[in-house]
Protein backbone atom coordinates (compact mmCIF):
# COMPACT_ATOMS: atom_id res chain seq x y z
CA UNK A 1 0.00 0.00 0.00
CA UNK A 2 1.51 3.42 -0.85
CA UNK A 3 1.05 6.75 0.86
CA UNK A 4 1.11 9.70 -1.66
CA UNK A 5 1.01 13.27 -0.67
CA UNK A 6 2.83 16.16 -3.19
CA UNK A 7 3.69 19.40 -0.99
CA UNK A 8 3.85 22.68 -2.32
CA UNK A 9 6.82 25.04 -1.21
CA UNK A 10 8.52 27.90 -2.64
CA UNK A 11 12.16 26.54 -1.72
CA UNK A 12 13.97 23.35 -1.74
CA UNK A 13 14.19 20.33 0.15
CA UNK A 14 16.22 21.81 3.15
CA UNK A 15 13.14 24.35 4.07
CA UNK A 16 10.39 21.11 3.33
CA UNK A 17 11.11 20.16 6.71
CA UNK A 18 8.00 21.61 8.73
CA UNK A 19 5.52 20.38 6.01
CA UNK A 20 7.27 17.14 5.86
CA UNK A 21 6.65 16.66 9.79
CA UNK A 22 3.26 17.35 9.64
CA UNK A 23 2.50 14.85 7.62
CA UNK A 24 4.04 12.26 9.33
CA UNK A 25 2.22 13.19 12.63
CA UNK A 26 -0.94 12.55 10.84
CA UNK A 27 0.05 8.95 9.17
CA UNK A 28 -0.90 6.03 11.74
CA UNK A 29 2.47 4.23 11.23
CA UNK A 30 5.45 6.06 10.45
CA UNK A 31 7.20 4.39 7.48
CA UNK A 32 10.31 4.30 5.49
CA UNK A 33 11.18 1.42 3.18
CA UNK A 34 11.61 3.28 -0.01
CA UNK A 35 11.33 7.04 -0.78
CA UNK A 36 11.06 8.50 -3.77
CA UNK A 37 10.76 12.11 -4.74
CA UNK A 38 10.80 14.37 -7.80
CA UNK A 39 11.35 17.61 -7.79
CA UNK A 40 9.52 20.10 -10.81
CA UNK A 41 10.65 24.36 -10.77
CA UNK A 42 8.79 26.42 -12.21
CA UNK A 43 8.99 30.38 -11.42
CA UNK A 44 8.19 30.23 -7.92
CA UNK A 45 7.13 27.17 -6.18
CA UNK A 46 8.71 23.60 -6.21
CA UNK A 47 6.35 20.94 -6.39
CA UNK A 48 8.14 17.16 -4.79
CA UNK A 49 5.83 14.05 -4.80
CA UNK A 50 7.22 12.01 -2.00
CA UNK A 51 5.97 8.02 -2.44
CA UNK A 52 6.36 6.13 1.33
CA UNK A 53 5.47 2.20 1.38
CA UNK A 54 4.26 1.04 4.51
CA UNK A 55 7.15 -0.57 6.67
CA UNK A 56 8.32 -0.07 9.97
CA UNK A 57 8.19 3.29 12.47
CA UNK A 58 10.69 5.37 12.01
CA UNK A 59 11.62 8.48 13.60
CA UNK A 60 10.21 11.58 12.06
CA UNK A 61 13.86 13.52 12.70
CA UNK A 62 16.07 10.49 11.37
CA UNK A 63 14.28 10.29 8.24
CA UNK A 64 14.19 14.03 7.50
CA UNK A 65 18.66 13.35 8.33
CA UNK A 66 18.20 10.45 6.28
CA UNK A 67 16.93 13.06 3.49
CA UNK A 68 19.30 15.87 3.74
CA UNK A 69 22.30 13.48 3.69
CA UNK A 70 21.36 11.79 0.84
CA UNK A 71 19.81 14.48 -1.23
CA UNK A 72 19.75 17.79 0.29
CA UNK A 73 23.07 19.13 -0.25
CA UNK A 74 22.37 18.49 -3.98
CA UNK A 75 18.78 20.30 -3.92
CA UNK A 76 19.42 22.68 -1.68
CA UNK A 77 20.95 25.41 -3.32
CA UNK A 78 18.17 27.31 -5.03
CA UNK A 79 16.76 30.09 -2.74
CA UNK A 80 13.71 31.96 -2.86
CA UNK A 81 13.65 34.88 -5.41
CA UNK A 82 14.21 37.72 -3.01
CA UNK A 83 11.70 40.59 -2.97
CA UNK A 84 12.66 44.00 -4.74
CA UNK A 85 13.55 45.52 -1.79
CA UNK A 86 16.28 43.37 -0.78
CA UNK A 87 17.52 43.11 -3.93
CA UNK A 88 18.22 46.96 -3.91
CA UNK A 89 20.24 46.84 -0.65
CA UNK A 90 22.79 44.04 -2.41
CA UNK A 91 25.79 46.26 -3.26
CA UNK A 92 26.82 43.72 -5.68
CA UNK A 93 23.61 44.38 -7.94
CA UNK A 94 22.50 47.46 -9.51
CA UNK A 95 18.71 48.05 -9.83
CA UNK A 96 19.40 49.90 -13.52
CA UNK A 97 18.36 46.31 -15.92
CA UNK A 98 17.74 48.66 -18.97
CA UNK A 99 21.41 48.15 -20.73
CA UNK A 100 20.24 51.13 -22.36
CA UNK A 101 21.41 53.03 -18.93
CA UNK A 102 24.31 51.16 -18.61
CA UNK A 103 27.80 53.51 -17.43
CA UNK A 104 31.31 52.95 -16.12
CA UNK A 105 29.22 53.43 -12.81
CA UNK A 106 27.65 50.06 -12.68
CA UNK A 107 30.77 47.87 -14.14
CA UNK A 108 31.47 44.62 -11.66
CA UNK A 109 28.26 44.57 -10.45
CA UNK A 110 25.31 42.08 -11.94
CA UNK A 111 21.52 43.16 -13.50
CA UNK A 112 19.19 40.80 -14.06
CA UNK A 113 17.33 40.38 -17.34
CA UNK A 114 13.48 40.17 -17.36
CA UNK A 115 12.21 36.94 -17.89
CA UNK A 116 10.66 38.05 -21.09
CA UNK A 117 12.89 39.56 -23.12
CA UNK A 118 15.73 35.91 -22.17
CA UNK A 119 13.07 33.84 -23.70
CA UNK A 120 12.60 36.12 -26.49
CA UNK A 121 16.47 36.41 -27.86
CA UNK A 122 17.98 33.19 -26.33
CA UNK A 123 15.07 31.11 -26.61
CA UNK A 124 16.72 28.83 -29.08
CA UNK A 125 20.36 29.57 -27.79
CA UNK A 126 22.85 31.62 -27.20
CA UNK A 127 23.67 31.59 -23.31
CA UNK A 128 26.54 29.13 -22.52
CA UNK A 129 25.39 25.94 -21.39
CA UNK A 130 27.03 26.42 -17.37
CA UNK A 131 25.54 29.61 -17.23
CA UNK A 132 21.94 28.24 -18.76
CA UNK A 133 22.06 25.41 -16.06
CA UNK A 134 22.63 28.79 -13.31
CA UNK A 135 19.74 30.69 -14.14
CA UNK A 136 17.72 27.75 -14.23
CA UNK A 137 18.73 26.91 -10.87
CA UNK A 138 18.91 30.88 -9.52
CA UNK A 139 15.33 31.24 -11.57
CA UNK A 140 16.60 34.57 -12.80
CA UNK A 141 19.07 35.72 -15.65
CA UNK A 142 21.81 37.85 -13.63
CA UNK A 143 24.90 39.40 -16.47
CA UNK A 144 27.81 41.31 -14.65
CA UNK A 145 28.51 44.22 -16.02
CA UNK A 146 31.87 44.29 -17.68
CA UNK A 147 34.17 46.94 -19.25
CA UNK A 148 34.50 45.51 -22.84
CA UNK A 149 30.64 45.84 -22.71
CA UNK A 150 30.29 49.30 -21.61
CA UNK A 151 32.84 49.86 -23.93
CA UNK A 152 31.46 48.46 -27.41
CA UNK A 153 27.82 50.15 -25.92
CA UNK A 154 29.71 54.12 -25.52
CA UNK A 155 31.12 53.18 -29.27
CA UNK A 156 27.45 52.09 -30.45
CA UNK A 157 25.78 55.26 -28.70
CA UNK A 158 28.26 57.87 -30.51
CA UNK A 159 28.18 56.01 -34.16
CA UNK A 160 27.64 58.29 -37.28
CA UNK A 161 25.04 55.66 -39.17
CA UNK A 162 25.32 57.25 -42.36
CA UNK A 163 28.79 55.76 -42.75
CA UNK A 164 30.04 52.26 -43.25
CA UNK A 165 29.21 49.95 -40.54
CA UNK A 166 31.90 49.62 -37.96
CA UNK A 167 33.19 46.03 -36.82
CA UNK A 168 34.40 45.25 -33.36
CA UNK A 169 35.67 41.72 -32.42
CA UNK A 170 36.13 40.43 -28.66
CA UNK A 171 38.55 38.11 -28.54
CA UNK A 172 39.94 36.31 -25.07
CA UNK A 173 41.66 33.17 -23.25
CA UNK A 174 38.62 30.83 -23.30
CA UNK A 175 36.22 31.07 -20.94
CA UNK A 176 36.89 34.73 -20.13
CA UNK A 177 33.15 35.48 -21.07
CA UNK A 178 33.05 36.41 -24.49
CA UNK A 179 29.76 34.98 -24.86
CA UNK A 180 28.00 36.97 -22.34
CA UNK A 181 29.64 40.45 -23.22
CA UNK A 182 27.77 39.90 -26.33
CA UNK A 183 24.46 38.60 -24.75
CA UNK A 184 24.37 42.04 -22.79
CA UNK A 185 25.50 43.47 -25.73
CA UNK A 186 22.52 41.94 -27.60
CA UNK A 187 20.40 43.01 -25.31
CA UNK A 188 21.46 47.06 -25.41
CA UNK A 189 20.56 46.66 -29.69
CA UNK A 190 17.13 44.95 -28.65
CA UNK A 191 16.48 48.01 -26.55
CA UNK A 192 17.57 50.14 -28.82
CA UNK A 193 15.39 48.77 -31.36
CA UNK A 194 17.97 46.88 -33.80
CA UNK A 195 17.04 44.37 -36.43
CA UNK A 196 19.13 41.65 -35.26
CA UNK A 197 20.55 39.31 -37.25
CA UNK A 198 22.48 36.61 -34.82
CA UNK A 199 24.10 33.74 -34.80
CA UNK A 200 25.04 32.83 -31.42
CA UNK A 201 27.58 29.87 -32.12
CA UNK A 202 29.48 29.99 -35.44
CA UNK A 203 30.85 25.96 -35.72
CA UNK A 204 27.65 24.75 -34.59
CA UNK A 205 26.75 24.88 -38.66
CA UNK A 206 29.89 22.83 -39.28
CA UNK A 207 30.41 20.63 -37.00
CA UNK A 208 26.55 19.75 -35.48
CA UNK A 209 24.90 19.91 -38.81
CA UNK A 210 21.17 18.67 -38.31
CA UNK A 211 21.34 17.18 -42.35
CA UNK A 212 22.92 17.91 -45.13
CA UNK A 213 21.78 17.93 -48.98
CA UNK A 214 23.11 19.57 -52.50
CA UNK A 215 21.76 22.94 -52.90
CA UNK A 216 19.19 23.26 -54.88
CA UNK A 217 19.54 26.78 -55.72
CA UNK A 218 23.65 27.40 -55.40
CA UNK A 219 25.64 25.00 -58.17
CA UNK A 220 28.61 23.52 -56.09
CA UNK A 221 27.69 24.12 -52.74
CA UNK A 222 25.73 22.26 -49.75
CA UNK A 223 22.74 22.95 -47.80
CA UNK A 224 21.82 22.52 -44.56
CA UNK A 225 18.12 22.74 -44.68
CA UNK A 226 17.27 22.27 -41.25
CA UNK A 227 19.65 24.84 -39.69
CA UNK A 228 18.98 27.14 -41.86
CA UNK A 229 15.05 26.89 -40.92
CA UNK A 230 15.98 26.89 -37.38
CA UNK A 231 17.63 30.53 -37.57
CA UNK A 232 15.22 31.87 -39.43
CA UNK A 233 12.66 30.83 -36.80
CA UNK A 234 15.31 32.64 -34.09
CA UNK A 235 15.30 35.45 -36.38
CA UNK A 236 11.91 35.72 -36.49
CA UNK A 237 11.23 35.24 -32.79
CA UNK A 238 14.26 37.82 -31.80
CA UNK A 239 12.69 40.64 -34.24
CA UNK A 240 8.81 39.86 -33.72
CA UNK A 241 7.91 43.13 -32.78
CA UNK A 242 10.19 44.75 -34.73
CA UNK A 243 9.03 43.22 -37.99
CA UNK A 244 5.59 44.07 -37.51
CA UNK A 245 6.52 47.97 -37.06
CA UNK A 246 8.81 48.25 -39.67
CA UNK A 247 6.22 46.21 -42.41
CA UNK A 248 9.81 45.87 -44.37
CA UNK A 249 9.34 44.53 -47.97
CA UNK A 250 11.51 42.73 -50.49
CA UNK A 251 12.39 44.70 -53.47
CA UNK A 252 12.73 41.96 -56.34
CA UNK A 253 11.16 38.70 -57.31
CA UNK A 254 12.50 35.51 -56.04
CA UNK A 255 12.29 32.26 -58.16
CA UNK A 256 12.06 29.30 -56.50
CA UNK A 257 10.63 26.47 -58.78
CA UNK A 258 8.93 26.61 -61.27
CA UNK A 259 5.63 26.99 -59.56
CA UNK A 260 6.41 28.85 -56.47
CA UNK A 261 8.37 32.37 -56.11
CA UNK A 262 7.98 35.21 -54.16
CA UNK A 263 7.16 38.46 -55.95
CA UNK A 264 8.31 42.08 -54.80
CA UNK A 265 6.40 43.93 -52.49
CA UNK A 266 5.72 40.88 -50.17
CA UNK A 267 6.27 41.75 -47.17
CA UNK A 268 9.53 40.12 -45.41
CA UNK A 269 7.40 38.48 -42.47
CA UNK A 270 5.99 36.23 -45.10
CA UNK A 271 9.29 35.39 -46.82
CA UNK A 272 10.71 34.30 -43.30
CA UNK A 273 7.24 32.04 -43.05
CA UNK A 274 7.67 30.47 -46.19
CA UNK A 275 11.55 29.45 -45.65
CA UNK A 276 10.14 27.62 -42.13
CA UNK A 277 7.84 25.54 -43.79
CA UNK A 278 9.87 25.19 -47.12
CA UNK A 279 12.82 24.40 -45.40
CA UNK A 280 14.23 22.61 -48.78
CA UNK A 281 14.55 26.17 -50.09
CA UNK A 282 15.30 28.29 -46.24
CA UNK A 283 18.72 28.31 -47.44
CA UNK A 284 18.14 30.63 -50.25
CA UNK A 285 15.46 32.49 -48.04
CA UNK A 286 18.16 33.05 -45.81
CA UNK A 287 20.73 34.89 -48.42
CA UNK A 288 17.67 36.65 -50.10
CA UNK A 289 16.77 37.86 -46.61
CA UNK A 290 20.11 38.97 -45.65
CA UNK A 291 20.13 41.10 -49.12
CA UNK A 292 16.79 42.80 -48.39
CA UNK A 293 18.48 43.62 -44.75
CA UNK A 294 21.25 45.27 -45.98
CA UNK A 295 19.29 47.49 -48.49
CA UNK A 296 16.53 48.63 -46.03
CA UNK A 297 19.49 49.32 -43.55
CA UNK A 298 21.59 51.59 -46.32
CA UNK A 299 17.70 52.49 -47.28
CA UNK A 300 17.54 54.08 -43.60
CA UNK A 301 14.81 52.12 -43.04
CA UNK A 302 15.91 49.94 -40.55
CA UNK A 303 19.04 49.62 -38.02
CA UNK A 304 20.82 46.17 -38.00
CA UNK A 305 22.84 44.14 -35.58
CA UNK A 306 25.26 41.47 -37.04
CA UNK A 307 26.47 39.91 -33.91
CA UNK A 308 27.90 36.37 -34.09
CA UNK A 309 30.11 34.46 -31.55
CA UNK A 310 32.88 32.32 -32.77
CA UNK A 311 33.16 33.96 -35.99
CA UNK A 312 36.47 32.07 -37.02
CA UNK A 313 34.89 29.24 -38.12
CA UNK A 314 33.97 30.75 -41.08
CA UNK A 315 37.39 31.14 -41.98
CA UNK A 316 38.42 27.26 -40.69
CA UNK A 317 39.93 24.54 -43.02
CA UNK A 318 37.82 22.04 -41.53
CA UNK A 319 34.26 21.21 -41.03
CA UNK A 320 32.20 17.94 -40.58
CA UNK A 321 30.54 18.72 -44.14
CA UNK A 322 31.13 15.96 -46.98
CA UNK A 323 29.78 16.44 -50.25
CA UNK A 324 28.29 13.22 -52.38
CA UNK A 325 31.42 12.03 -53.23
CA UNK A 326 32.62 12.40 -49.66
CA UNK A 327 34.62 15.09 -50.23
CA UNK A 328 34.90 17.75 -46.82
CA UNK A 329 33.52 20.98 -47.60
CA UNK A 330 34.89 23.97 -46.47
CA UNK A 331 32.76 26.88 -44.76
CA UNK A 332 33.07 28.97 -48.04
CA UNK A 333 31.12 25.85 -49.72
CA UNK A 334 28.37 26.08 -47.38
CA UNK A 335 25.39 28.17 -48.88
CA UNK A 336 24.16 28.63 -45.47
CA UNK A 337 27.48 30.50 -44.33
CA UNK A 338 27.90 32.69 -47.99
CA UNK A 339 25.27 35.36 -46.79
CA UNK A 340 26.85 35.66 -43.37
CA UNK A 341 30.36 36.01 -45.06
CA UNK A 342 28.88 38.60 -47.32
CA UNK A 343 26.90 40.95 -44.79
CA UNK A 344 30.07 40.96 -42.33
CA UNK A 345 31.27 43.12 -45.28
CA UNK A 346 31.69 47.16 -45.13
CA UNK A 347 29.63 47.70 -48.35
CA UNK A 348 25.98 49.02 -46.37
CA UNK A 349 25.34 51.23 -43.83
CA UNK A 350 22.82 52.06 -40.82
CA UNK A 351 24.17 49.10 -38.69
CA UNK A 352 26.89 47.62 -36.41
CA UNK A 353 29.44 44.01 -36.31
CA UNK A 354 29.87 42.74 -33.19
CA UNK A 355 32.03 39.32 -33.49
CA UNK A 356 34.03 37.00 -31.28
CA UNK A 357 36.62 34.98 -32.19
CA UNK A 358 37.07 31.44 -29.80
CA UNK A 359 39.74 28.75 -29.73
CA UNK A 360 37.15 26.16 -29.71
CA UNK A 361 35.19 27.49 -32.55
CA UNK A 362 38.38 26.75 -34.94
CA UNK A 363 40.13 23.11 -34.80
CA UNK A 364 43.24 23.83 -36.08
CA UNK A 365 43.90 27.25 -34.46
CA UNK A 366 44.06 26.73 -30.80
CA UNK A 367 47.62 27.77 -29.91
CA UNK A 368 46.45 31.49 -29.59
CA UNK A 369 43.87 33.88 -28.69
CA UNK A 370 44.76 36.53 -31.11
CA UNK A 371 42.56 37.41 -33.75
CA UNK A 372 45.10 37.39 -36.66
CA UNK A 373 45.92 34.27 -36.14
CA UNK A 374 42.68 32.89 -35.01
CA UNK A 375 40.78 34.60 -37.74
CA UNK A 376 43.64 33.47 -40.68
CA UNK A 377 44.77 35.58 -43.56
CA UNK A 378 41.94 35.78 -45.32
CA UNK A 379 39.64 36.16 -42.57
CA UNK A 380 41.58 39.40 -41.18
CA UNK A 381 41.66 40.75 -44.45
CA UNK A 382 38.19 40.41 -45.17
CA UNK A 383 37.31 42.17 -41.31
CA UNK A 384 40.13 44.70 -41.63
CA UNK A 385 39.29 47.26 -40.68
CA UNK A 386 38.05 46.39 -36.93
CA UNK A 387 37.82 47.54 -33.86
CA UNK A 388 39.77 44.88 -30.90
CA UNK A 389 38.28 44.54 -27.74
CA UNK A 390 40.13 42.09 -25.05
CA UNK A 391 37.79 40.04 -22.87
CA UNK A 392 39.93 39.48 -19.94
CA UNK A 393 39.63 37.16 -16.51
CA UNK A 394 37.49 39.19 -14.04
CA UNK A 395 38.94 41.72 -12.18
CA UNK A 396 39.22 42.14 -7.98
CA UNK A 397 36.33 44.19 -8.02
CA UNK A 398 33.94 42.01 -10.55
CA UNK A 399 35.51 38.46 -8.81
CA UNK A 400 34.43 39.89 -5.26
CA UNK A 401 30.76 40.66 -7.10
CA UNK A 402 30.33 36.99 -8.41
CA UNK A 403 31.70 36.13 -5.02
CA UNK A 404 29.10 37.87 -3.33
CA UNK A 405 26.11 36.62 -5.83
CA UNK A 406 26.75 32.64 -5.39
CA UNK A 407 26.81 33.14 -1.71
CA UNK A 408 23.63 35.68 -1.83
CA UNK A 409 21.91 32.33 -4.58
CA UNK A 410 22.87 29.83 -1.61
CA UNK A 411 25.50 28.51 -3.95
CA UNK A 412 28.11 28.53 -1.61
CA UNK A 413 28.23 29.08 1.83
CA UNK A 414 30.56 29.85 5.04
CA UNK A 415 33.38 30.37 2.98
CA UNK A 416 36.33 32.20 4.86
CA UNK A 417 38.56 34.87 3.78
CA UNK A 418 41.12 32.55 3.60
CA UNK A 419 39.16 30.04 1.74
CA UNK A 420 37.97 32.81 -0.91
CA UNK A 421 41.44 33.71 -1.30
CA UNK A 422 42.13 29.97 -2.02
CA UNK A 423 39.45 30.06 -4.65
CA UNK A 424 40.98 33.25 -6.60
CA UNK A 425 44.33 31.45 -6.91
CA UNK A 426 42.95 28.20 -7.58
CA UNK A 427 40.69 29.35 -10.18
CA UNK A 428 42.71 32.92 -11.51
CA UNK A 429 39.71 34.68 -11.90
CA UNK A 430 39.09 32.88 -14.63
CA UNK A 431 34.92 33.17 -14.71
CA UNK A 432 33.89 29.67 -16.32
CA UNK A 433 36.57 27.86 -14.36
CA UNK A 434 34.87 29.99 -11.16
CA UNK A 435 31.82 29.31 -11.78
CA UNK A 436 32.66 25.08 -12.33
CA UNK A 437 34.33 24.96 -8.94
CA UNK A 438 31.60 27.23 -7.57
CA UNK A 439 29.34 24.37 -7.88
CA UNK A 440 30.87 21.72 -5.49
CA UNK A 441 30.65 24.40 -2.60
Amino acid sequence: MFFERTINSPMYLEFLENDLLAYLENVPLAVRLNLWYQVFVDHRSVAVSIRFQKSSIVDGDSLLRGIYKTYGRKFGTAVKVKDEQASQACLFRTTENNPVNHNTDHIARLYTMPKDIQQQLFQYGGLPRLFMKQVITFQECAILVRQPAIEVMSYLSQTDHTRPVNKYVLYGKFGTGKSITLSHILHYTFMQNYLLVHIYWGAHWFKDMKEVATSVLSPGCMDLPIDAGLWLRQFKTQNSKLLSQLDLKITKDYVWNQRETTSQGTPILELIDFGINRMKYACGVVDALIKEIKLASTAGKCKTMVMIDGFNAFTANYTRIFDDNKVMVLPKQVSLARPFWDITKDDWCNGAIVLSVDEKANKERRDSYLPRYLLGKEGFEHLDPFVPIVVDDYNPAEFDSMIEYYKDRKWIRNITPSGQRELELVTNKNPMVLMDHCKFL
